[in-house]
């Protein structure tokens, strides 16, 4: 139940269409009667209330169900989000595709040196996670901060993008919608990206297809493949040896990242192998839904202080909306039916000038050798708190790596062309 303000046939291509977020009645009275009809499984006795090990919590799940149902104002927060961002609507012509619609966001900044941001979140996240950053990106609080034009898409599927009516659209053919709603569109001629989760693959697939439109990327996921003896020896015996020479932020990131390949991924072979299966539990019960992402939260959420239940459920809501099938659908594109289309932006060496910051609890870290295998590394930060959801929960911390490294790439590209 996707409430546009226009027909998407009636799209005219690359011409946006300003409009506020809207959901439909109907679909938020049969979400609350079905978050009254749920029906709970029952804890087993020998697992503590912080023991996680077999899914989600079923009090802290019950808990944010009844929040959402009885207190949870989407009105309230469909008003907040449109008064945050300003939202749009446009058509394109992708290559490889065909025609695509899109929602972005676009806060365009009043001033003259600020440098356009395109801004690729994952899942599952949303626009909404640019919703504490995307003010001070681009109306700096201090006077001469630099600033940003900052450009907040959906991909295909995600909140308020329509779903693709067919198949096709994974990490590629985004980063392609992406680059001409950046160029053509808004008239960026280049751009600065930056990327986390799903958002990591884009980024590097638009700086990978459009090398000439990329100044620079930042990065707050980076899922490098190890290293081996034959492409990196120093690097492999480096993390041979890490007991010997890994610092513990190193330690700790690798048992982080083991952890999700071993016990946190079964959701990652589920999306990307059967997502429609999947589609029609969590697109149907508002519960499924809410414990799918619950689990995630817990376990990729550092700074749980962050996000509040009404957060906790807009983020859930920006994949109820179109009944969750699409997000998970998305899996299947990037990572499924042998094409491998996400793992080889990160098995590609990309030149553009990289930053990278690492918060310690996403889960696919890597050691900065290892992402020096395939990324021209200009920055690089570690922060002990933060998670995955890092401009949600460090926005101070991501602004301020925003500035520095994006301030001193542009420095640097303006004096190699004699313009300083």
């Amino acid at each position: 139940m996707l409430e546009l303000p226009i027909a998407t046939a009636d799209l005219a291509f690359n011409e946006p269409v300003q409009f506020n977020l809207r959901v439909d009645a109907e679909l938020l009275d049969l979400t609350k009667r079905k978050l009254a009809l749920a029906r709970y499984p029952e804890e087993q006795d020998d697992f503590d209330e912080d023991d996680w090990s077999q899914g989600a919590k079923v009090k802290v799940v019950r808990d944010l169900a009844n929040y959402w149902m009885n207190d949870y104002d989407w009105k309230k927060k469909e008003d907040e989000l449109n008064s945050i961002f300003n939202h749009f609507l446009v058509k394109l012509n992708v290559p490889g595709y065909g025609p695509l619609v899109l929602h972005f966001t676009h806060a365009k900044s009043s001033k003259s040196k600020a440098i356009p941001l395109l801004f690729s979140h994952g899942w599952p996240g949303s626009f909404v996670e640019a919703m504490r950053v995307v003010g001070d990106l681009s109306d700096p609080k201090q006077p001469n901060a630099q600033a940003f034009h900052v450009v907040a898409p959906s991909i295909p599927g995600f909140g308020f993008s329509p779903a693709p009516t067919k198949s096709g659209v994974g990490p590629n053919i985004v980063a392609r919608a992406y680059q001409i709603l950046m160029t053509e569109v808004l008239g960026y001629r280049t751009f600065v990206t930056q990327g986390g989760d799903f958002g990591s693959f884009i980024t590097r697939s638009v700086a990978i297809q459009f090398p000439q439109s990329v100044i620079a990327q930042h990065l707050n996921m980076f899922p490098v493949p190890h290293p081996t003896l034959w492409i990196a020896p120093l690097t492999y015996a480096r993390w041979k040896l890490r007991g010997l020479f890994y610092s513990q932020f190193e330690k700790d990131a690798l048992a982080v990242r083991e952890n999700f390949e071993t016990d946190q991924s079964g959701y990652l072979e589920q999306q990307k192998t059967r997502p429609q299966t999947l589609g029609f539990a969590l697109g149907d019960s508002p519960v499924g839904l809410l414990a799918w992402f619950v689990e995630k939260f817990h376990d990729w959420v550092d700074c749980h202080e962050a996000l509040s239940k009404e957060d906790t459920i807009t983020l859930v809501m920006m994949h109820w909306i179109q009944g969750a099938t699409p997000g998970l659908r998305f899996y299947r594109e990037a990572f499924g039916d042998g094409k491998r289309e996400a793992e080889k932006t990160f098995e590609t060496y990309v030149n553009v000038p990289t930053g990278v910051s690492m918060y310690a609890k996403e889960q696919l870290h890597c050691p900065q050798d290892w992402a020096r295998q395939v990324a021209n590394i200009q920055y690089w930060r570690e922060y002990h708190r933060g998670g995955h959801f890092s401009s949600l929960e460090r926005p101070d911390a991501f602004v301020k790596d925003m500035r520095e490294f994006f301030t001193m790439t542009v420095v640097q590209r303006a004096i190699k062309r004699g313009n300083v």
